[in-house]
């Protein structure tokens, strides 16, 4: 049984502490003042502190330190929380991203140039030095505040007897305790049980602290601050006779309290009971954490693998008592059949994830494009808890990038030219997401100056992409800005203008058996669609007969089937439509297409399928019915091969092929448009 490596799982949680750091502080740019963001940004970076040096990322820990400094400050009311401190933080945190993967890389002097930028922020006396590995500075060494009056205060607490398994360490507290000032510690060891009861696990000890400190009662609150929840814990300020004295009244039956450098732990008298602030915390916070499991995602596409494996011998035993007469034989087969489809739901839950995880990406991304173009830009979200493959996740993120770098670029126009155009001065991008049958539509919108048509023709003649005056349609003028190489910037900046970009983007949609769709309005802005599978692994398909092939189309894209006689075939040579409902739709003989070499049959069926608005129809010789697709890449030899999009294997062991519906809706359109022509 494999364990899980302490360091790659502290990676992980510091990935997700980060990522809530960064939206705390993109929040808080448009809420300066927000008291609650400030004291979630310092519990963000005081964790990250804290789990670092615990991992011995001393690094992290001693670079975190003063971003954590900088924002007790902040949260103190010694300076004002600014545009300029969230964006040195959110500078700093890409370096803490780097420190956590690379802690031994020679980061040259990124850490104190960034520490400069953070003092020249809050305005304070931080030393950048202290920026090189090292131990972790006391937090009271750092602080620049005038002699206090010293306070003494006596604390008790206990900890939940599972908090050393879920990572929490009483020591780390008790050093905290220490850093804040003059501090005599005794353990309290009267409930640790026999040795025959005793689990090595499980915590036993409470502590009962005396401590005198220059600090208030939110010092001592911010050393518990993670712990609140499921501890007791009972702070007491005591007048300094009572400090005195505090500690020989627990101390009746005898020993001597421990000093704070020992490591002694005597047996004292039981600390007086401390009410508990939550019934059965220990049990509450146990709930909570097997709420969640993390897995690996190679784990589950493992899982997902033998799924398919498995929907695929269910075909085959459905093909078997099909053919066979044991009522038996059939019992058991629709029974497996009922347990396969619902494993194989459950496993597409499992691998599905929202789009909020893809969109909250762009908010840092905007923020950074918005200070370094100088346009005031308002990001715009919506459809965030529609559920995508974990899979079409993970490749939508640079396609994404790119149309939203492009949007900003080339897209929005400055302030000034907003306001002369009658327009706000900020201006907006949205990104949505929306579930249109087996498809997921994430759109990309603008309210910029849109574009460009006699540009996007000049370039595209220019580069050789069309002839001169070439008629074209709206559409595919449109589409020719994802031709590999095509810009119409005038410069080259940082952002675009090199002429890359955007065919990746179409590449890679593409790659996923998807399509992209844009639509602009001079003046109004543009808006770029891409339409994804929700899934790649597993679909239902409606499989046909071609010739002596069989072959599955998406059922997701069937809108209906019609018969197509042999008389109407005939009748329709030359003129490939159907009139279906008032409309003429064209269709594509498959027999023709793929050269089957064989006659039609004599009642012949029409699948029209759809993708978006556009509809066309394919002509097949028989429907034999829907079936459960496990996808099956197309090999190396068949990439350019376009009218398929994979394979999947059948119950007697034959292979069948999957259309494309993409690629043969636009050839259909394109067999329409050229017939009008001619027409």
């Amino acid at each position: 049984m494999s364990t899980l490596d302490p360091v790659a799982v502290f990676r992980t949680e510091a990935a997700e502490c980060l990522e809530a750091i960064e939206a705390g502080l993109l929040d808080l740019t448009h809420q300066l003042d927000n008291k609650d963001l400030v004291d979630a940004v310092f519990r963000g970076l005081h964790t990250l502190k804290g789990s670092g040096a615990m991992f011995g990322f001393e690094a992290l820990a001693a670079f975190t330190h003063h971003c954590e400094t900088a924002f007790d400050r902040v949260r103190k009311g010694e300076v004002a929380a600014t545009s300029e401190l969230v964006a040195a933080v959110l500078a700093a945190q890409d370096h803490m991203r780097a420190l956590v993967d690379q802690p031994d890389a020679d980061h040259g002097d990124t850490g104190n140039k960034l520490l400069a930028q953070l003092q020249a922020a809050v305005g304070g006396k931080q030393a950048a030095a202290a920026a090189a590995p090292a131990a972790v500075p006391a937090p009271a060494a750092v602080r620049d505040a005038p002699a206090k009056k010293k306070n003494s205060w006596r604390i008790r607490f206990s900890l939940p007897a599972n908090s050393m398994a879920n990572g929490t360490n009483p020591l780390g507290l008790l050093d905290e305790l220490r850093d804040l000032g003059e501090c005599s510690v005794r353990a309290n060891t009267s409930a640790i049980p026999a040795l025959d009861d005793l689990v090595p696990t499980e915590l036993h000890i409470s502590w009962d602290v005396t401590l005198t400190s220059e600090q208030d009662r939110s010092a001592i609150d911010d050393v518990f601050i993670f712990v609140l929840d499921d501890m007791e814990l009972s702070v007491e300020e005591i007048s300094g006779t009572a400090a005195a004295t505090a500690a020989p009244v627990e101390e009746r039956a005898g020993p001597v309290p421990v000093a704070a450098t020992s490591t002694a732990v005597p047996e004292f008298r039981p600390v007086e009971a401390v009410p508990a602030k939550r019934e059965a915390p220990a049990a509450v916070s146990q709930a909570k954490a097997a709420e969640n499991v993390r897995v690996p995602a190679e784990r589950l596409d493992e899982l997902m693998d033998r799924v398919g494996e498995l929907v695929i011998a269910q075909s085959r035993l459905s093909q078997l008592a099909s053919a066979s007469t044991d009522i038996a034989l059939r019992s058991v087969s629709e029974e497996i059949e009922r347990l396969s489809g619902e494993l194989r739901d459950t496993m597409m839950v499992l691998r599905m994830v929202p789009v909020a995880t893809l969109f909250s990406r762009f908010r840092r991304l905007v923020h950074d494009l918005a200070r370094e173009t100088g346009k005031v830009i308002e990001l715009v979200t919506e459809g965030e808890s529609t559920e995508v493959d974990k899979t079409v996740i993970e490749r939508l993120a640079d396609p994404l990038v790119h149309l939203v770098r492009n949007s900003i670029d080339h897209g929005l126009e400055t302030p000034a030219d907003r306001l002369a155009s009658g327009k706000t001065e900020a201006g907006t991008v949205t990104l949505s997401a929306r579930q249109a049958g087996g498809e997921v539509i994430i759109s990309i919108k603008d309210d910029g100056r849109g574009i460009n048509r006699e540009r996007v023709r000049a370039k595209a003649e220019s580069s050789g992409l069309i002839q001169p005056g070439q008629p074209l349609s709206d559409s595919e003028l449109l589409q020719l800005i994802f031709a590999p190489g095509f810009s119409t910037a005038a410069a080259i900046t940082n952002l675009s203008g090199r002429g890359v970009g955007m065919d990746v983007v179409k590449k890679t949609v593409e790659a996923l058996r998807g399509a992209i769709d844009i639509v602009s309005m001079p003046g109004q802005g543009s808006e770029v669609s891409l339409r994804i599978p929700l899934t790649l692994a597993i679909i239902d398909g409606l499989l046909v007969r071609v010739g002596s092939g069989r072959y599955v189309i998406p059922l997701s894209a069937v809108e209906e089937c019609l018969e197509l006689s042999l008389e109407e075939d005939l009748r329709s040579r030359g003129r490939s439509f159907i009139s279906l409902r008032d409309s003429l739709v064209p269709f594509l003989r498959l027999r023709d297409l793929f050269r089957t070499g064989t006659k039609p049959d004599v009642h012949q069926k029409v699948v029209v399928i759809s993708t978006g608005t556009e509809r066309v129809g394919l002509v097949v010789d028989q429907i034999i019915g829907d079936h459960q697709t496990v996808i099956k890449s197309m090999s190396k030899l068949h990439n350019n091969v376009a009218t398929f999009s994979g394979a999947t294997i059948l119950g007697d062991g034959s292979v069948a092929l999957i259309l494309d519906v993409g690629h043969l809706v636009a050839a259909g359109q394109q067999q329409e448009a050229q017939l009008r022509v001619a027409g």
